[in-house]
């Protein structure tokens, strides 16, 4: 699904991509009907504009939290508040209207198999913000239940995506396949009780596996 409140831009998103084989199930010119259409048309990869009329980029996707959709921005903004926003809103991707068709493309791909995909210089920013707040003294928290045990080969891809591998790389790293890794993420999201990848990221920072 194509969101931007510019016509000519937002039906040249959707030529493109249709053209490159997906199915482009809906498009929206403003917040409002962004958030009604996603909801009702349920795609797997809604490309949002974040200067939107009636309702920003960044409530919308606070909106969908709940919805199975990755959010991948497309914006003419590449500055710190507007990435950083976005991405604590629910964006699992960011990109600059400046890309190519061909990597507007990819993106889509990519962001449809899971992965958190920037434009070079955005992913940085993101996990150097995420590392500011890793590094904060911890909110005290009522006592809770202890965090669910992680199988070796769940840490060790965690790791892993932590350390900013695509997840094609890290199954042809692991020697296993793209889906048993796709797998493996779905189950550790669901122990953590956490929503996407960047989430991960940052539990994965948090806990220092980053690092090791």
């Amino acid at each position: 699904m194509v969101v931007d409140d510019h016509p000519m831009w937002r039906d040249a998103v959707a030529r493109d991509l249709a053209e490159a084989g997906f199915s482009v199930v809906a498009t929206a010119g403003d917040g409002p009907q962004a958030v009604r259409r996603a909801r009702a048309a349920r795609p797997d990869v809604l490309v949002l504009d974040l200067n939107l009329p009636g309702l920003p980029g960044a409530e919308v996707c606070r909106r969908l939290a709940g919805e199975p959709v990755k959010v991948l921005v497309l914006s003419a903004s590449g500055e710190q508040e507007d990435v950083l926003e976005a991405v604590k809103a629910g964006a699992t991707g960011y990109l600059l209207k400046s890309a190519s068709a061909g990597e507007l493309i990819e993106a889509v791909r990519r962001t449809a198999s899971g992965d958190a995909v920037f434009t070079p210089g955005l992913a940085g920013l993101v996990l150097g913000e995420y590392r500011r707040l890793a590094s904060a003294p911890p909110s005290p928290r009522p006592d809770g239940p202890e965090v669910p045990h992680l199988t070796d080969r769940e840490t060790e891809i965690l790791r892993l995506v932590a350390k900013g591998l695509t997840y094609r790389q890290i199954a042809d790293r692991l020697v296993i396949s793209h889906r048993t890794v796709q797998n493996h993420v779905q189950n550790t999201l669901g122990k953590l009780q956490l929503h996407n990848r960047t989430e991960l990221v940052r539990y994965a920072i948090e806990t220092g596996l980053d690092t090791e």
